[in-house]
Order: C-alpha cells, then sequence, then structure tokens
C-alpha cells in the first residue's frame, strides 16, 4: 500500500494593533498619579537639554525680593546670568557628547507647594509604601526575564483593592498588547500569575474568591485539617458560602465537633487579602493627592479645576529651537560634524514637543473626563448624598467624552476627586442599575441604601429572611430578585437572618 503524504499550508491573517512611542508616553504619563508625574517631569528637564520651565518659582522669587535688602536685585540678576551660563554650558556638553552615551542624572523631586496658597488637601494614612509596592518589591526574589517582568508588573497594576485579579488572561493579553506593546499569550500571562500567587500574602492575585481561599489553604502546613478545609472548598464550596454546615456535614461524613473545628479554621482565611498590607483601609497606604478639587457653592454651582501640583509650564529652549531653524534653512552648507550636532538638537527638541504635548493631552483627557461625570452626577456633587448617585458606566463617560473606553477606565482607577462630602477614586461616581417595572433605570447604589434602611429598622429579635426584604422592596419601588438582595447584603457585610439575631 502505497501512502500519500499530503502537505496543506494554511494562511491566516491577524491584525495587530501597535502603538507609537508617542501615543506610549500619553498613555504612560496618564497613568501616573499627581506626584509621579511631578517627578517624571522633573527628571525629563535634568534629561534634555532641549526642554525648559518658567514660572514654577515666580512667586516664591517675588516673595524672597519684597522680604529682602537692597541687593536682592543684583542677586536675581546674577542667579539668572548663572542659569543662562548653565544651559548653554549643556547644550555645548551636550554636542560634544554626539555619539556617547548620556548619563542620566538623578532626578530631582521638586519641593511642596506652600501649604497657605495650596487649595487641595493632600492625604497620607501611616507609612508611605503601598500595597502594589510591597509586591513589586518581592519580585526580586524571584527569576524573570525583561519581558515577565512586565507582564508581573501589569497584573499587579491590574489588582482591584482586595487584591484579586478579575481580568481574564484574553483581556490582559490585548491590553498588554495595545498599552505596552508587549506581545503575551495567555499562556505566558498564566505562567506568571502563578507566579505572583506565591506572594505574600496568601491569597494575592487569585482570580475570585474560591481560588483566594484554596490558595491560603495551601500555604498551610500539610494536616488533616489543611486536607478537610480543602475538602470543604473543593466539593463544598456553595454550601460553604451559604452558612449550610449541616449539609457540609452530611456530605463529608463530618461529626458536629469536626465541622465545628473546620468551620473555626476557615474562617480565619482573609477573603481580602489586599486589605492585609492595609491598602483598602488607609493603613500603610500611600500619600494620596487629588487630580480634582470640585467645588459645590451654596447656590448648587458645581465646579472644579485640574490639580496642577508642582508641574511647571513647559516649553522648547529657544537655542535648540534657533538650532533647528538654522539645520533647516543652510543645511547644505554645513560639513558632516556640523550636521550631526544639529541633528542630535534636532531630535531632543522633537523629544522635548512630544513631551509637552503629552502633558497637555493628559490634562485635557482629565479635564474631559471629569466635566463629563460631574454633568451625569451633578445632583451628587450638590448634596452628597450617594443615593443621588445616577446609574453610569464607563460606555456613559466615554461617549459623553469621545475617548475610548479603556482611556476613561485608566483614568477613572487611577485618579482622585475631592469634594465638598471627602475624597473618592472616580470609580466611586461610577455604578450599575437595575430596572425597574416601568423600565426606569434605578443606581445600585440606591438600592443598597434602601436595603440597608430596611435593615437597620428590623426587630433584631426576629430579623427579616431575605425573601421578607425581597417583599419590602418592592413595595418601596425596588423590584429586586431574592439572590441579589443576598448579593448586595453581603457586599455591605450584612451577615444572614439568624447571624443577626439578637
Amino acid at each position: 500500500m502505497v501512502q500519500k503524504l499530503i502537505q496543506t499550508q494554511a494562511q491566516k491573517q491577524a491584525q495587530v494593533q501597535r502603538l507609537t512611542q508617542q501615543q506610549m508616553l500619553v498613555v504612560k504619563l496618564l497613568e501616573m498619579p499627581l506626584t509621579e508625574l511631578e517627578q517624571s517631569v522633573t527628571a525629563e528637564l535634568d534629561d534634555n537639554p532641549a526642554l525648559e520651565s518658567a514660572g514654577a518659582d515666580d512667586d516664591t522669587a517675588r516673595d524672597d525680593i519684597h522680604e529682602g535688602g537692597e541687593d536682592d536685585g543684583a542677586d536675581d540678576d546674577f542667579d539668572a546670568a548663572s542659569e543662562r551660563e548653565e544651559r548653554e554650558s549643556a547644550l555645548d556638553d551636550a554636542l560634544a557628547g554626539i555619539g556617547m552615551d548620556d548619563e542620566m542624572p538623578e532626578p530631582v523631586t521638586p519641593q511642596a507647594a506652600d501649604s497657605q496658597s495650596a487649595d487641595y488637601e493632600e492625604m497620607t494614612y501611616g507609612d508611605t509604601v503601598s500595597f502594589y509596592d510591597r509586591l513589586k518589591e518581592q519580585m526580586v526574589d524571584v527569576d524573570l526575564s525583561p519581558k515577565q517582568r512586565d507582564i508581573m508588573e501589569y497584573l499587579i497594576g491590574s489588582l482591584d483593592d482586595d487584591g484579586l485579579l478579575r481580568k481574564d488572561a484574553g483581556t490582559l493579553s490585548d491590553e498588554l498588547a495595545i498599552y505596552h506593546n508587549v506581545d503575551a499569550g495567555e499562556q505566558e500571562i498564566d505562567d506568571v500569575l502563578h507566579t505572583l500567587q506565591t506572594f505574600d500574602p496568601a491569597g494575592v492575585g487569585a482570580r475570585d474568591l474560591r481560588e483566594c481561599l484554596m490558595l491560603q489553604i495551601r500555604r498551610k502546613p500539610k494536616s488533616d485539617m489543611r486536607r478537610k478545609m480543602e475538602e470543604v472548598i473543593a466539593k463544598c464550596y456553595d454550601e460553604f458560602m451559604n452558612k449550610r454546615w449541616d449539609k457540609i456535614s452530611a456530605q463529608l461524613g463530618y461529626d458536629a465537633e469536626t465541622a465545628d473545628k473546620v468551620h473555626a479554621e476557615l474562617l480565619k482565611l482573609n477573603p481580602k487579602p489586599g486589605s492585609a498590607l492595609g491598602e483598602t483601609e488607609g493603613r500603610g497606604a500611600r500619600q494620596i493627592t487629588p487630580d480634582f478639587i470640585v467645588d459645590t457653592a451654596d447656590d448648587g454651582t458645581v465646579t472644579f479645576t485640574v490639580n496642577g501640583g508642582n508641574v511647571p509650564e513647559l516649553y522648547v529652549s529657544p537655542s535648540f529651537a534657533s538650532m533647528v531653524d538654522t539645520y533647516r534653512n543652510s543645511k547644505g552648507k554645513m560639513n558632516r560634524s556640523e550636521k550631526e550636532a544639529l541633528l542630535y538638537a534636532k531630535e531632543k527638541v522633537e523629544r522635548a514637543r512630544g513631551f509637552i504635548d503629552a502633558v497637555k493631552q493628559r490634562q485635557h483627557t482629565l479635564y474631559v473626563t471629569m466635566k463629563a461625570i460631574i454633568d451625569i452626577q451633578r445632583r451628587y456633587f450638590q448634596d452628597g448624598d450617594e443615593s443621588d448617585l445616577r446609574p453610569m458606566i464607563l460606555k456613559d463617560v466615554a461617549e459623553k467624552t469621545g475617548l475610548d473606553i479603556s482611556t476613561v477606565s485608566r483614568v477613572s482607577n487611577m485618579k482622585y476627586a475631592q469634594t465638598r462630602w471627602g475624597t473618592f477614586k472616580l470609580r466611586h461616581f461610577f455604578s450599575d442599575s437595575v430596572k425597574t417595572e416601568g423600565g426606569e433605570e434605578m443606581s445600585t447604589r440606591r438600592v443598597k441604601a434602601a436595603l440597608k434602611d430596611i435593615i437597620d429598622k428590623e426587630d433584631k429579635a426576629a430579623p427579616l429572611s431575605d425573601d421578607a426584604i425581597k417583599g419590602m422592596m418592592e413595595a418601596a419601588g425596588y423590584p429586586v430578585a431574592r439572590r441579589t438582595i443576598a448579593k448586595y447584603r453581603e457586599q455591605m457585610g450584612i451577615p444572614v437572618a439568624r447571624l443577626r439575631k439578637r
């Protein structure tokens, strides 16, 4: 019998989105909190002699002149002359060093603004090392390739306040490709995620609560108790979540004493490993500088400003700009070394202009996003009542601003707004909706407020069941299912009826 070997070729066309260097810079600056942006601007000013700043210290300089003696004017002239000389010297050094590796200077952190003139409040809770920083510190203890390190940093940044990873590998793969130009497959991401799940605190990086509990159990020394705990979570998770220990005991063959011991050990597990390092509760968290200052007047008028912090006004150095003009007009008459010098200057100017444009685009994105949020949630900003928060999702803001949903997501996750009612993440102003029988959309915040009010007023000697609460909610105009009641109750940390009995 003759066997035929047939070879076939298949051609697959795939479209992969790649960001330009400028787009990546815009995304990077957009993600930065204000304090980090200030440091980035300072570092760029130190590294690029074609980038200069103006007006950052004008008020301070004027105050010093006013308080000083007659020689202050001369000192000011001397300082200005010295600064010009330093700039010219930097230009000469840069041109002389073409072809050599530039040494990156140590960035200098800008001084804090005068507290008396500041119109915002900086809130510091505990030490200045955040939950995310502590996870990044543990990266030095594992062997990671540069690509794996990029993936790990993105995974850490994608964790929610509970320390869990709510995004699937496919979504993470797309985001890494679009925003960081990292081509990572789902398997690569899963491999790095498994490494992240070995970090402290135990349970961090889990994709759901079940996995979170199981990760913590597996950190415990091997014992019969550990085996029983794994057994409960693996085989009776739904019963465990609903506190049905009679069914768990019957299914696994535990006597009452064993069930109580296993139950007690499981209650020691932390469903929110992110809070173990204080990020969600404010203990050991980083300093929060609001990105927006929202002001509500007594007549209900709501205004806001984008907090510029200590970021100075940036412009391209006139010396470098004139050199670029010279190159454009006279490049035909120049020798090779002159062309190389001026091409270097041209590259620095283009980099400076790109950085300035990225900073401006960041400010514009922040402005239009906050304006849209205030337009939608104006009533809340007027009275501070969370029940007045309208249903609002990322898509609503994206449609109103013309921005991409992913851009709105990044702004809402990373930025804070100082309001008359407190300082909140922008994510605080977002809320899903439920529909009434009349088809009206209602914020879940409003539903939760009504649910809490009913439970607060119940007879603690005979607490209401979820079914009874459902009936009362419907009578009040909130038509929600019993399982929705249970879900919202758990989210607010309210136990079941039998545990509320006093």
